[in-house]
């Protein structure tokens, strides 16, 4: 884990990534986005929703429309509880990741009232396949995306603990959800959410390029998560990496773009795919010239 006191100096340099050119060569500087989201299929996902098997797209929940990732409840008569996650192929532990999304429509019939204009972006996640049939979410960090009503104040991009755990200054915090500093976001804007990811050091999120909330140290603990395999949720480990998901949890959204930024790379200056940003070291990728 990077010391307590180098984290501060890594994340400002993350988050200013781009203000002006750095490092060895202006090729080592440029940053390699990944669009997670091709813009026109659901290549690289995989549905999970609960009391369907991994892979089950039950009534067409996860759509594509007009270049978006669509969560739809037409299909459904009620929800029934049937909260749903979307899984990317890969695992990542240091990243910086950016999510254009919008909520759109009404609340299905069923829908939890404190579901209302709420999705998220689980990550630190195990794999889809390890989800029992009847387990309602991944044992994940949850950065909750949330859309006021109108008038009400309600804060973005706050922090839920399905099954795990965070540090925040210095404590361990045992709630299950913790609010942001942000503003409200009412309306069908679109919204960019953005997360940068320390492996089990810092995890902040951003809005609107500015920093709402920031925590350290995530693990597996606590509630808030049923029906899971007990194999799964060891208590006190140590999130270090894991799979990402978008959320369908009864309200009708859009995600038109979801990319990641990859800060573990090779950090060799000598090889041809070293980058200046990185900031953990895969010496195992790195590509030399022969």
């Amino acid at each position: 884990m990077i010391k307590n006191w180098c984290l501060t100096l890594v994340l400002f340099s993350i988050l200013t990534m781009g203000c002006a050119a750095s490092g060895p060569s202006e090729s080592a500087s440029q940053e390699q986005w990944i669009q997670l989201f091709d813009g026109v299929s659901l290549n690289g996902w995989t549905p999970k929703i609960r009391g369907y098997a991994y892979g089950e797209n039950a009534f067409d929940t996860f759509q594509i429309r007009d270049g978006a990732i669509s969560v739809s409840y037409e299909g459904y008569d009620t929800f029934d509880e049937r909260f749903g996650h979307l899984f990317y192929a890969s695992p990542f532990s240091y990243y910086k990741m950016a999510v254009e999304y919008r909520f759109t429509g009404e609340q299905v019939p069923g829908g939890p009232g404190w579901a209302f204009r709420n999705s998220g972006i689980m990550i630190h996640s195990p794999p889809g396949e390890t989800m029992l049939i009847d387990q309602d979410f991944p044992i994940s960090i949850e950065v909750q995306l949330l859309g006021g009503n109108g008038v009400d104040e309600r804060t973005n991009a706050n922090l839920c603990t399905p099954g795990t755990n965070v540090v925040m200054s210095g404590e361990l915090v045992t709630n299950h959800c913790i609010n942001s500093t942000s503003k409200t976001y009412h309306g069908d804007d679109w919204v960019r959410a953005e997360i940068i990811v320390l492996g089990d050091s810092i995890i902040s999120h951003l809005l609107e390029g500015v920093v709402v909330l920031e925590y350290n140290n995530p693990q597996i603990g606590g509630g808030s998560v049923d029906a899971f395999d007990p194999e799964i949720k060891i208590d006190g480990l140590p999130l270090t990496g894991g799979y990402i998901s978008l959320q369908s949890e009864s309200h009708p959204i859009e995600f038109r773009k979801v990319e990641l930024l990859n800060l573990k790379g090779c950090m060799d200056p000598k090889a041809t795919n070293f980058k200046s940003y990185y900031v953990s070291d895969d010496p195992s990728s790195c590509i030399f010239e022969e």
